[in-house]
């Protein structure tokens, strides 16, 4: 892990180093321009001149590799047209207007820096506060140690105001977190012994100790960590795509130049044409507003890999989610308790947790975790036999207790009336466990996977942010699907779904251009092939790293599936403002032309224009931030 931390603040250096390069480029550029200007009005307008000249040539050097390196690459970026203009004010000894065309490119250059290192301000902290020292507890006492030698079943002491250091269970004390960082919700959250708790959250009260659950490389915070680094790295296509309207746009300002060279007679005019064509702040509008997405989506609990990703989301048109761990929690919990036979509900509990606690299955541990939670006190059962998968008997405070299936207590020779109802069969989605005591049915507790918070409402919203399809891809049982799809408002339900029939039905939706691109919803390793082939796989990685969160392309860091209209409506946003600020941006950069073409707009005037146009357009991606 601090390896990985290493990596994202050896890149975040760099970027630093980066964007003081474009700075200093630009205060070098602006103070040749002002020695030119004081040289000229002291009565040396030749010495002005040079100064200007060299201001210009010194752009002009890293431009012309640049451009070079993009034509070698098979494209034709729109830096291109400052290439031409500024090599041909040099020609036609413009020495102003090429000083002022290296000021636009500099001062954009600068200002996209600074304002991509704030637009990715939220996803570097995520890097920055993570703890690199963990305080081990031994039979010694406390020893610092790196935290990437933490190991499973260590046990670490998180003191006040500390960051927790890897996944865990607390084991002493109440742990009180803050999870802004995370989850973006502002109250603490208070976790008792036994609870899991993730690594990258604060401790907002008293120091407690946690058991690790996995070593700090695999934890939650560490896969955090592994996506800001592949957030960092990619290159959004929609810049790309920026790029390929140089395919037209140079072909049009070179033959508008050409045309207002030859109908005028003067080579001036074709270069203010060139000048006020010159766009290339004008395609860094785009990465703005896509890294400003990203960042936004951060800040609301959504780690997104790249710039094509916000791209992708906003132009989505279906999702597909899983139920399981997606739409539901994914953990089973007691839901009602239902005594018979005279026997008080709290005793039933407390009889059949107790002889559960022995059992390894998962509705065992629910049982027991839900018991403990309301302080009942458990006894150690003996004489325990289990049937896997079906049930639990042994002895409990001189009482013969069994616990599981009908089939299982029929079959250990537990009768009784009046739990036929509740022993019904599973359709709707819960499970009911039947207790027997001493040879009678004595109750049922009904256990249920409970929806996640915001999926009652999260079709809903999707449609309101333009998603034409909503469906539910599972591999439950038919009646169990569609009850929970019934619930959240779905369109439609694919039930018992492999993860081979789940590719299936993504290739089925993505092959219909009326619902593509499609967005995945999963969590499960079962998911992260439909993750992967889908346009857009988002996974729901609270509870650590996960197969499904390293193939999906974003992933939500909180408990809330209603997250995921949060993302599109932030891509939609995001594209949106990415295309308007091209579109407005080259729209006023034509209609400079035509006036440069008929001889209102001399080449100085031009470049100054077309600063203020860059400015603007690159202030309007940056609304991208806002809400």
């Amino acid at each position: 892990m601090t390896r990985e931390i290493g990596g994202v603040a050896w890149r975040g250096r760099l970027a630093a180093l980066w964007e003081q390069r474009a700075r200093w480029l630009a205060v070098f550029v602006l103070a040749g321009i002002a020695i030119g200007a004081v040289l000229h009005l002291a009565g040396e307008p030749g010495a002005g001149d040079l100064a200007w000249a060299a201001t210009t040539a010194v752009t002009l050097v890293p431009l012309a590799w640049s451009v070079l390196r993009t034509v070698a690459a098979g494209n034709v970026g729109v830096d291109s047209i400052a290439l031409v203009a500024m090599a041909g004010a040099l020609a036609l000894s413009e020495y102003l207007a090429g000083a002022v065309i290296a000021l636009m490119l500099s001062g954009g250059n600068a200002l996209e820096a600074a304002a991509g290192r704030r637009a990715r301000r939220e996803l570097t902290q995520l890097a920055a506060r993570a703890p690199t020292i963990a305080h081990r507890r031994t039979p010694d006492g406390l020893e610092e140690v790196p935290v990437r030698e933490i190991r499973s079943g260590d046990v670490v002491v998180v003191r006040a105001g500390e960051v927790v250091p890897v996944d865990g269970v607390v084991v002493s004390g109440e742990a009180v977190l803050d999870e802004a960082t995370l989850t973006g919700e502002p109250l603490p959250v208070t976790y008792p012994p036994g609870r899991a708790i993730r690594s990258g959250t604060s401790n907002a009260g008293a120091a407690f100790e946690v058991r690790a659950t996995r070593p700090a490389s695999e934890s939650a915070y560490a896969a955090l960590v592994r996506l800001v680094e592949a957030a960092e790295r990619e290159r959004a296509p929609f810049l790309r795509l920026a790029d390929r309207y140089a395919g037209f746009f140079l072909p049009v300002t070179l033959v508008v130049a050409a045309f207002a060279w030859a109908v005028s007679g003067d080579p001036v005019r074709a270069l203010a044409v060139a000048v006020v064509a010159t766009p290339c702040p004008l395609i860094l509008a785009a990465p703005v507003a896509i890294v400003s997405g990203i960042s936004r989506a951060a800040r609301a609990g959504i780690v997104v890999k790249g710039g094509g990703v916000i791209e992708r989301l906003g132009e989505a048109r279906s999702v597909l989610l899983d139920k399981t761990g997606t739409l539901t929690l994914g953990t089973p919990e007691v839901e009602e308790v239902v005594p018979a036979d005279g026997i008080a509900a709290d005793e039933l509990l407390r009889l059949g947790a107790s002889v559960d606690q022995l059992s390894a299955h998962a509705l065992a541990e629910a049982l027991v975790h839900h018991a403990e939670a309301r302080g009942l006190r458990l006894s150690m059962p003996d004489d325990v036999l289990e049937d896997p998968g079906q049930g639990v008997e042994g002895r409990v405070d001189g009482h013969r207790v069994a616990i599981g299936s009908s089939a299982f207590l029929d079959a250990r020779g537990y009768s009784g009336d009046g739990l036929a109802s509740t022993a019904a069969g599973e359709e709707d989605g819960r499970a009911r466990i039947v207790v027997g005591i001493d040879g009678r049915l004595a109750g049922a507790i009904v256990m249920a996977d409970h929806l996640r918070e915001g999926a009652d409402r999260t079709a809903r919203e999707l449609r309101a942010a333009g998603i034409r399809l909503v469906a539910l891809v599972s591999g439950d049982r038919a009646g169990v699907a569609e009850a929970i799809g019934r619930k959240v408002g779905v369109d439609r339900v694919y039930a018992e779904q492999t993860p081979e029939q789940k590719l299936a039905v993504v290739r089925e939706i993505r092959a219909d251009p009326e619902r593509s691109p499609v967005v995945m919803v999963g969590d499960g390793v079962n998911d992260a092939p439909a993750l992967a082939i889908a346009d857009v796989g988002i996974a729901m990685g609270s509870a650590g790293a996960t197969v499904s969160s390293e193939t999906a392309d974003a992933v939500i860091t909180v408990e809330r599936i209603d997250r995921v209209a949060d993302a599109v409506r932030l891509g939609r946003r995001s594209l949106g403002i990415a295309r308007q600020s091209i579109v407005a941006g080259m729209g006023m950069s034509i209609a400079a032309m035509g006036f440069a073409a008929a001889g209102y707009l001399p080449p100085v005037a031009g470049a100054l224009l077309q600063e203020g146009i860059d400015v603007v357009v690159i202030l309007n991606a940056l609304r991208a931030l806002r809400g």
